[in-house]
């Protein structure tokens, strides 16, 4: 064979070994970049809640960002959200370890780690072909507000401090809290009876219209409420650690994570980012300053995402 021939295959060969060299890093690095183009749309639900509807519209704009054909369906009533999704009404929405685990699948949650809630989670809803995603930081748990001048007045920090001077402590309640397991009869069970000064039932929407009128010094709250990220009131600490952890989470049904299965990524790199203290300021947009849960959303994309 002559010298000509023989370097004319050698050449051939290494062209044929760039081009696939090429065309695998091209095939690679579309696979991270693009994103499943299914003509079904994935309709995301939030609960009619700020919160729910925050993280739905964070959800919607970072999936469409990336391509994603995405359609909302917000404000539908936390009793009949999980039915929605089962029924294949919507494919994805937010939701709590804690919520799954006790509400929908019946299981005793106190004293368990939010690992462990998760998994009783993850667990339970699989039985259903539904996903939980991993969860977020942000812990959407119960939690006891107090007006800080109150708090700064008898020193109250915790909810130790809350129970030794309950007799100087009015309590705004919504009526359910003094009966349910993870409430005042499940407080009492490991940090005493709250002797409160006064006790008055008031309907949940209306609790910190109370407390800022003063007629009331402390209300039952969620750990995300937007009021909780004002100068006014902060959320006690649970120092012996008796509520468990609600974390926030995408609950997804299999067969839209099975038709798009890069959404799983998405939703996992944004969840990450979605503190408690990052939720309570997001809430704070809404129901303090007035903004919308759209534009607030929006400008979460533009500054994380």
């Amino acid at each position: 064979m002559s010298k000509k021939k023989t370097w004319s295959i050698i050449g051939l060969i290494v062209i044929i070994a760039v081009i696939s060299t090429v065309v695998i890093w091209v095939k690679s690095n579309k696979s991270d970049t693009t994103v499943e183009k299914s003509s079904t749309p994935i309709i995301i639900g939030s609960k009619n809640f700020t919160e729910s509807k925050i993280v739905m519209q964070i959800w919607a704009d970072a999936l469409k960002k990336k391509g994603y054909n995405v359609k909302t369906k917000p404000n539908i009533s936390s009793s009949v959200v999980y039915q929605a999704i089962n029924s294949g009404q919507i494919d994805l929405y937010p939701e709590y370890t804690g919520t799954i685990a006790m509400t929908y699948l019946k299981k005793h949650i106190v004293g368990r780690t939010p690992e462990q809630i998760a998994k009783i989670a993850q667990r339970g809803v699989a039985k259903k072909n539904l996903t939980t995603l991993a969860y977020a930081p942000g812990s959407d748990a119960q939690g006891i507000a107090i007006r800080t001048s109150i708090a700064k007045k008898y020193d109250i920090k915790t909810i130790s401090d809350l129970q030794k001077r309950a007799n100087k402590i009015r309590f705004v309640s919504q009526g359910e809290f003094d009966k349910r397991e993870d409430g005042i009869s499940g407080l009492e069970k490991v940090y005493g009876k709250f002797n409160f000064k006064d006790e008055k039932i008031y309907d949940p929407s209306l609790k910190y219209k109370v407390l800022a009128r003063g007629d009331g010094d402390v209300t039952p709250a969620s750990t995300t409420e937007g009021q909780l990220a004002t100068k006014d009131y902060f959320a006690l600490k649970d120092d012996k650690n008796y509520w468990p952890a609600y974390n926030l989470l995408p609950l997804i049904r299999d067969t839209t994570l099975k038709r798009n299965p890069n959404v799983k990524k998405v939703l996992n790199k944004i969840d990450q980012k979605l503190t408690t203290k990052e939720l309570t300021l997001l809430n704070k947009k809404v129901d303090v300053d007035g903004q919308s849960y759209q534009v607030v959303a929006k400008e979460w994309i533009k500054n994380n995402y």
